[in-house]
């Protein structure tokens, strides 16, 4: 087990209050399942492809099947992010996730949407998140690639934190959302469509600092089965984006 990955003692002391509780039979050992989770969602291989350290592949894929339907890693995720403290600065916007064949090749059916949906550059899923100042994901959201980029904002908007000012790129620039965060008292720090015919001021020193969210993707993406989706399941996948997460920005700190 010295050559695995492992989470250390201090980052399970932050996530394990979370957990489920165990009824009856005690459950496998948690650090070392988690461990085997971060391992698969990091590296992109196949769970039967898992090292035999973490133990039987079966026991780490169904702890994370059924962590994910109960909504685990979401709830530990947005603990997480509430824990960070009020910002003072938000930032918003979104990126495509290319959904590989396996994910693809499930039929619409059932009561939870895919989250699959074609556009020019094939069938893919789109993440919508906001973030802090520091560039840690305060809010995430998965939907079909075609969604745009103001039907993702306005989903996001009633879970917005209280700050000062919030950046987007000129793909956000809307009457109604920037009346949207001027009555949450946020400052929109957006440049203007061309098409405006009187084009809105904003501060261009503070806009350079978006590049943080875009930092924050390109991290998220160095995780193989977030930069490529496999998981046909919109909830599993939405939690290996969630463990990503809180892995990178929130107990990593």
């Amino acid at each position: 087990m010295d050559d695995l990955f492992l989470l250390s003692e201090a980052q399970m002391r932050r996530i394990r209050p979370y957990f489920p509780l165990s009824h009856g039979i005690v459950r496998v050992d948690d650090r070392r399942v988690v461990s085997g989770i971060v391992f698969v969602i990091r590296n992109g291989v196949r769970w039967r492809d898992a090292p035999h350290g973490y133990g039987p592949h079966k026991t780490i894929y169904n702890r994370f099947v059924r962590w994910s339907r109960l909504g685990v890693f979401n709830k530990i995720f947005a603990a997480l992010a509430r824990k960070g403290g009020r910002p003072c600065r938000l930032m918003i916007d979104a990126t495509h996730l290319k959904a590989h064949r396996t994910a693809a090749s499930l039929l619409k059916k059932g009561l939870f949407p895919r989250c699959i949906g074609r556009t020019k550059g094939g069938l893919n899923s789109k993440l919508h998140a906001v973030c802090d100042g520091r560039g840690r994901p305060l809010i995430m959201l998965l939907s079909e690639g075609q969604t745009s980029d103001f039907k993702g904002a306005a989903s996001m908007l009633p879970a917005l934190p209280r700050a000062r000012e919030l950046l987007a790129d000129k793909g956000y620039d809307a009457d109604w959302f920037r009346r949207a965060l001027a009555e949450r008292g946020i400052t929109a720090c957006i440049p203007s469509k061309s098409n405006r015919k009187v084009p809105i001021e904003h501060d261009l020193t503070l806009y350079r600092q978006r590049h943080k969210i875009e930092n924050m993707f390109g991290r998220l993406k160095d995780w193989r089965r977030i930069h490529t989706r496999y998981d046909r399941c919109a909830h599993t996948f939405m939690s290996a984006i969630c463990i990503t997460a809180i892995v990178i920005f929130w107990i990593n700190q």
